[in-house]
């Protein structure tokens, strides 16, 4: 800490991607320096490809390590990972080459939040199946900071001003949804997200929320057993450590109550459950973190938006957002630390 401004690293993401230009339309928002000293963690060719996309004016900074950075608002400190031909890349079309400079920024950030040269780490988008194309066996983020970090217990939390989804299950077809519930997989999950809202977000006993599988929470098993046989058992197991949980709700109703702030968090059976209520409301401010990890991570919430990429047209906000949530969640568990 400095001046009680965190260290921040940010990965690029997908350099053919909006990541580059987010950067730069984020890093010229003077408030960011007010809280935080952020590090981009990419390529300093791409980003000074970006900068004639977007117009920016902002002076780009190599670093060799995160002291050498003068974290001041004009500025953006570059720790240079990868050396991409910038002049020959075109946007929206990755390669294996890509692949792995997007992989790499990532890996080099964890590798500093776990020794702690850095704060906290903000990711910017990638592309899945990029992931693919160059040999790594992850679904997205989520599983390469998992396998990263040898993290077994973790849930993905998306957070915003009026709403924050938890989800039990992730990036898995509808079919197998299902399948995968039980009753450990959704306690572990809402015992993550009890302990983040406390531990990141502060909130000293929060009210979580939790949604059924089935259309009208299966309707006393009309309509499914789900609830019945595995959520319902895994919501009695969790008030038994004294924690403030209550539904199954209906998922089509609990969204409305929670977006006005009935509840600090909605545990979600899968993906598109929690995604398409969250994104209706937050889709430009709306925040990706990962609960349950040694570090602090917090991302945007959106994807490469390979159709814009290179246009300067990208919207800042999500990344904005995720900075200032990671600065947040770093100055609070410092806090916590000095204050045990």
């Amino acid at each position: 800490m400095e001046n009680n401004r965190p260290l921040i690293g940010i990965t690029m993401g997908d350099p053919v991607g909006i990541g580059p230009e987010v950067i730069l339309l984020a890093l010229g928002n003077p408030s960011i320096h007010e809280i935080c000293r952020p590090l981009v963690i990419g390529d300093m060719g791409v980003l000074l490809f970006a900068k004639q996309c977007t117009g920016s004016r902002l002076h780009l900074n190599p670093v060799n390590k995160p002291d050498n950075g003068g974290y001041r608002f004009g500025s953006i400190d570059v720790l240079n990972i990868s050396n991409l031909d910038a002049e020959h890349l075109m946007f929206g079309l990755p390669t294996p080459n890509t692949g792995h400079a997007m992989v790499s920024y990532i890996t080099t950030a964890i590798e500093m939040a776990v020794q702690k040269q850095i704060a906290a780490m903000v990711t910017c988008p990638i592309n899945k199946s990029v992931l693919k194309m160059a040999g790594y066996p992850y679904n997205g983020h989520t599983e390469l900071l998992a396998k990263q970090t040898q993290s077994d217990n973790i849930a993905m939390m998306l957070a915003g001003s009026r709403l924050r989804v938890v989800l039990v299950t992730i990036h898995e077809p509808l079919k197998r949804v299902a399948g995968l519930l039980s009753v450990e997989k959704i306690t572990n999950t809402i015992s993550i997200a009890h302990h983040g809202l406390i531990n990141r977000f502060g909130i000293r006993d929060p009210l979580i929320a939790v949604a059924g599988l089935n259309p009208h929470a299966g309707e006393k098993g009309l309509f499914g057993k789900e609830e019945d046989q595995i959520i319902i058992p895994a919501i009695e197991r969790s008030r038994q450590t004294g924690a403030r949980i209550v539904g199954p709700f209906p998922p089509d109703t609990l969204f409305y109550y929670a977006s006005k702030g009935a509840y600090d968090a909605v545990i979600c059976m899968y993906h598109d459950q929690g995604l398409i209520p969250f994104k209706l409301i937050h889709f430009h401010d709306g925040v990706n973190t990962t609960l349950g990890l040694p570090i602090i991570r917090t991302s945007v919430d959106h994807g490469t938006a390979y159709d814009i990429a290179g246009t300067g047209k990208a919207d800042p906000g999500s990344l904005i957002a995720a900075i200032k949530m990671a600065a947040q969640h770093a100055r609070h568990m410092m806090k916590s630390i000095y204050t045990e």
